[in-house]
């Protein structure tokens, strides 16, 4: 077992991460640490759940931590990382604050979605990394809150969601603000062609670290499958929950829609609960996390997007509701718990329609998940009803609606945003 001493960490990081009982690294960290504190450039292919944020946290911290030793005093921002989300920009963001806890170095992070005052005041008094989404970064640059030519450490994270939630033109965009001399980090889940070629225009002579290909799940992690129908997903869902030790669950479902009904049909039989996704406005969601890391919820229902960069410590339940068509999201999804070594548990509610989702998912993971017998609310060979034909072709719609109202939001947002640059 290796120790977080032995990667060559100094004594104020180290005794934060003390504090926090973090004592033996992760596969990602023990890769990566080294590598980036001896200034490398560092392409990281990794999950999320590997213990990546701390894989590049930590040595900026000690990189910065030193410089300042050496009369560096310097307000302005020399670290910038770059993420997809707000959650996730956020949850960096407390990392930072937790690593960095005796050294001095301050943090601050900026998003969209929400006023932009209490962001602005932080940036005015000064500081050393700053965390952010795309979109609201590129905004305060142009307003003159940010620059970035003193930055000396820049990380690119998340990078495949980023080019999904359509952001490549933002990120060229930064890249071409940063300085020139400079380290860089960039992390993915997945390395497809245009991933590796966005790489090529940030890192020079990078080292690859690579660890948790897609294809695999955490072997902490226990898989269990339910086939039913769809009329008895909601009541199979009640039953599963009837286990008291289910006390805190991670429950996906495919769309914005379905996320609002299944919260308020959990509510209407007593089980606390709450739905988060992109719908809801930033207080809100963040209000939800809260209360769900608290145990105030026992249920949050979210969907992929919204989920994304969440990190629930300990959290051992994840809950299918619906089967995700594209089978790495399976593997993304049922991630968020059994982390760090902890028993996680994935528990999948299957209707006809999906069956062949579960082919592809045991195909990809190359193993079969467990099938529960004892189930009260079997699937059936009959087709699907009329309702349950109606039903499965809103669902469908919905989730084309919601498909194209996100890209006509980003289309509005980028032509906003030009017609903002003209009128100045």
């Amino acid at each position: 077992m290796m120790l977080f001493r032995e990667l060559g960490i100094i004594e104020p990081i180290l005794d934060a991460l003390k504090k926090e009982n973090y004592i033996e690294p992760t596969s990602i960290q023990v890769k990566s640490i080294p590598l980036i504190l001896k200034r490398n450039d560092v392409l990281g292919s990794a999950q999320t759940g590997t213990g990546k944020t701390a894989a590049f946290a930590i040595p900026i911290l000690q990189h910065l931590f030193l410089a300042r030793q050496q009369n560096n005093n310097s307000s302005k921002i020399k670290s910038l990382i770059v993420t997809p989300t707000r959650e996730l920009a956020i949850q960096i963001a407390e990392s930072f604050t937790t690593y960095g806890k005796f050294t001095g170095i301050k943090n601050t992070v900026v998003f969209g979605g929400v006023k932009q005052g209490a962001q602005t005041d932080a940036l005015r008094k000064g500081v050393d990394i700053l965390v952010a989404t795309p979109g609201r970064l590129l905004d305060l640059i142009e307003q003159g809150f940010i620059r970035l030519n003193a930055i000396e450490y820049f990380v690119l994270d998340e990078a495949d969601r980023m080019l999904d939630m359509g952001f490549i033109n933002d990120i060229r965009k930064i890249i071409a603000k940063l300085p020139v001399k400079r380290q860089s980090l960039f992390f993915s889940a997945t390395m497809p062609n245009n991933i590796v070629k966005l790489s090529r225009k940030i890192l020079r002579n990078p080292i690859k670290v690579d660890v948790s290909p897609i294809s695999s799940t955490a072997e902490t992690i226990k898989q269990y499958l339910y086939y039913t129908n769809r009329l008895s997903k909601k009541d199979l869902l009640c039953h599963i929950l009837q286990e008291q030790k289910i006390d805190q669950v991670l429950l996906f479902s495919r769309t914005k829609h379905g996320a609002d009904k299944i919260e308020r049909y959990l509510k209407k039989h007593k089980i606390k609960s709450a739905a988060i996704h992109g719908n809801k406005a930033q207080n809100q969601r963040q209000k939800v996390l809260a209360q769900f890391k608290a145990g105030e919820v026992r249920v949050l229902v979210a969907t992929d997007i919204a989920a994304r960069g969440i990190d629930i410590d300990k959290l051992k339940y994840v809950i299918n509701y619906d089967i995700p068509n594209i089978a790495e999201t399976y593997v993304h999804r049922i991630g968020r718990s059994g982390r760090a070594g902890e028993e996680g548990n994935a528990i999948s509610l299957c209707e006809p329609e999906e069956n062949a989702y579960i082919k592809d998912i045991e195909k990809l993971i190359d193993r079969k998940i467990e099938l529960v017998k004892e189930n009260p609310y079997p699937q059936t060979e009959k087709p699907m009803t009329v309702k349950e034909k109606k039903e499965w072709d809103k669902e469908k719609q919905q989730r084309r609606q919601e498909y194209f109202s996100g890209k006509n939001k980003k289309q509005n947002r980028t032509n906003s945003s030009r017609f903002s640059r003209q009128s100045k």
